[in-house]
């Protein structure tokens, strides 16, 4: 769970040199302590919304998001700096926790997953509004 949007799966920045994958696998076991290997990816979607950054002053640039399905390979579960709560949680039941609609639609885009991967323009400012869907088959 992370500390400011309620439950959420693991994420966050690439870091300056790292490529993608390497991020996506470094960011699960910080959050989550589990190893992963990448399965697939499932979901593209673009904040185009303007907000502040942390400061309250810069303005946040369009956030572009990569959704991916993954394995848990070893670790143990455990919490982080930047999680106050981690549990496995039964497919059924995942949408009871999520709070946040933006997190809501990418979970039901993974539940409704046949393949072809999801792309999702929204806004979150000053509220959630999906702006444009489609999927990008092969």
């Amino acid at each position: 769970m992370s500390k400011e949007i309620s439950w959420v799966y693991p994420g966050g920045q690439v870091e300056v040199g790292e490529n993608l994958m390497d991020a996506l696998v470094r960011e699960v076991k910080e959050e989550s302590g589990i190893d992963i290997t990448v399965s697939g990816l499932i979901g593209v979607y673009s904040n185009t919304g303007i907000f502040k950054w942390y400061d309250g002053v810069t303005d946040v640039p369009t956030q572009v998001i990569f959704d991916f399905v993954c394995k848990p390979v070893g670790g143990e579960l455990a919490v982080s700096e930047e999680t106050t709560d981690s549990r496995w949680v039964a497919k059924d039941k995942v949408l009871d926790f999520i709070t946040h609609p933006a997190i809501r639609t990418r979970y039901q885009a993974y539940f409704e997953f046949n393949g072809a991967v999801n792309y999702i323009e929204y806004v979150t400012n000053p509220e959630f509004l999906i702006k444009y869907q489609t999927h990008i088959s092969k």
